[in-house]
């Protein structure tokens, strides 16, 4: 059994040091008592208040902070002074000087924007390291590859690097790819260098291990001065990567931590229904002024497969509505239709969440998300029970073939739809943190994080007649123009191609599934 002081500084978003603190409420300790001591130096009354709401349930210590000091970040980055980075040290100092007076066998240091595995601290405590961080990953910059926070040598070089050694630019990054790709692998490895989530064991408290400034060293952050003492005093730091913790290092990193827990099965946000029997499917559709077009031959390619139907009708000025009811009630199909008041075609994306809020609140099994224009292959009948009926998958992607007459779809350099794999049948998971698209056209049928579940590719065909008939063709051009006349969310040439003359066309061959 270990004594266990959990500490660090705060000077935190509320949002951000609420789901840090519940990080730590979530921590499995088994028999190890854990103890806190935290230092205020928020500029927040309500982060502030939220220590103190911790502080008065867990018995932890608040110590104050010595001075305010300005600590500015960003959408893009944080930024640090000197005279803050050695205030910090200072305060981490004194956490460890309370650890020491109260007898603590290890002392776990956790920055206030790190979100935690509930397993990490029996993870650490087990390897019976004096200095190891868990692992985990940060995007320093916006739109930059995401990286550990701990490196082999200086400041932080990532890449093993012998003394002597001439490396080229090539064998750099050779070896930088092979030391990330080790850092996603389960283990625990020796490193140069590493902060942010450290335990400490109280032998190497005493034998001097601090943050102070090494006053003979140019490195910046206090993290490095700390691991160039303990090297010197000949402790080795480790890494565990067993169990990645969540770097909150941007306000909008909150809405991606749900995705998260749920990709690395963190107990209580993992839960996957796997049913392997009688898994029912619901048909998923928008229409909208559909009489005359595709709708009949949608539909009587998907209803004989479907236990439900889920439509949104947009407004429909025709008989649209009336297709779907005399259909469903021909297929003997149960129509559950939501009939819009006023279209909401302009902000496609307000659209589909609308469409993924009827559906998923009829809890579905599977759904089967087909537009009004896009006629299932007729196979699909003969597999469904075969892709439906299995716990491993949760997502299977079709190709979507675009029609350009009845008989032909096109292909060129930009019509190449039907060499990819989009995805069209969907298990729906409850406790997936579905995140959408944000953008009003081109935001997809389902919401865009779907393919961090287990997913497969299927040789089902989509028939897609969209783009058939030439007054569809223009109705399409100029819709685009309209409401994405820079091409911010397509692409400009293929846009222009629509009304191309003379597309290249290939005539359509149905295939048996023996023949697939």
């Amino acid at each position: 059994m270990y004594k266990v002081l959990i500490g660090t500084t705060v000077k935190q978003d509320p949002d951000i040091l609420e789901a840090y603190l519940d990080s730590l409420k979530r921590l499995q300790a088994k028999d190890n008592p854990i103890s806190y001591c935290f230092i205020d130096d928020n500029d927040d009354p309500k982060s502030s208040s939220l220590l103190s709401a911790f502080a008065t349930e867990h018995d932890a210590v608040i110590l104050p902070s010595e001075a305010a000091d300005t600590y500015q970040k960003d959408e893009h980055t944080h930024y640090w002074t000197e005279v803050l980075i050695w205030k910090v040290a200072a305060l981490k100092n004194k956490i460890i000087s309370y650890a020491i007076e109260q007898k603590m066998d290890y002392i776990f240091f956790v920055d206030s924007d790190i979100v935690l595995h509930p397993a990490t601290l029996e993870q650490l405590l087990a390897s019976q390291k004096d200095i190891i961080s868990c692992v985990f990953w940060t995007q320093w910059q916006p739109g930059t590859q995401a990286l550990p926070q701990v490196w082999l040598r200086d400041e932080y070089e990532q890449f093993i690097h012998h003394r002597g050694e001439s490396l080229s630019d090539a064998g750099r990054a050779e070896r930088h790819q092979e030391f990330l790709e080790q850092m996603r692998k389960p283990g625990i490895y020796e490193v140069g260098g590493l902060g942010a989530c450290t335990l400490i064991s109280s032998e190497a408290l005493y034998k001097g291990v601090h943050f102070g400034e090494i006053p003979n060293l140019s490195f910046w952050g206090e993290d490095r001065h700390f691991c160039i003492r303990a090297a010197a005093l000949g402790i080795p730091l480790y890494v565990d990567t067993h169990y990645p913790a969540f770097h909150l290092y941007r306000q909008t990193d909150l809405a991606k931590l749900p995705a998260f827990r749920w990709e690395h099965n963190w107990p209580g946000y993992n839960r996957r229904s796997t049913e392997e029997t009688r898994n029912t499917l619901t048909l998923s559709m928008i229409v909208k002024n559909e009489s005359g077009r595709f709708l009949e031959r949608s539909l009587r390619s998907a209803l004989p497969a479907v236990n439900q139907a889920i439509i949104i009708d947009d407004h429909s000025t025709d008989n649209t509505i009336a297709i779907c009811q005399n259909l469903c009630k021909e297929y003997n199909v149960p129509l559950k239709l939501i009939e819009n008041p006023q279209s909401e075609f302009s902000n496609e994306v307000q659209l589909r969440k609308q469409q993924w809020q009827e559906t998923i609140a009829t809890h579905p099994d599977w759904i089967l998300n087909l537009d009004a224009d896009e006629v299932l292959d007729s196979v699909f009948l003969i597999e469904k029970d075969q892709l439906l009926n299995q716990a491993g998958l949760d997502l299977y992607s079709f190709r979507l073939y675009d029609f350009w007459d009845e008989e032909h779809y096109r292909e060129d350099q930009y019509w190449q739809a039907h060499r990819f794999y989009r995805p069209f049948l969907l298990r729906y998971q409850p406790a997936f943190p579905y995140e959408w698209r944000e953008t009003p056209v081109h935001c997809g049928r389902f919401p865009e994080n779907i393919f961090q579940l287990p997913n497969s590719i299927s040789t089902i065909r989509i028939k897609h007649f969209g783009w058939a008939r030439a007054e569809d063709r223009l109705r399409k051009y100029e819709r685009y123009r309209q409401q994405d006349p820079e091409a911010i969310y397509g692409q400009k040439e293929q846009y222009e191609s629509i009304l191309d003359p003379n597309p290249n066309l290939i005539k359509w061959m149905e295939v048996s599934s023996f023949e697939r």
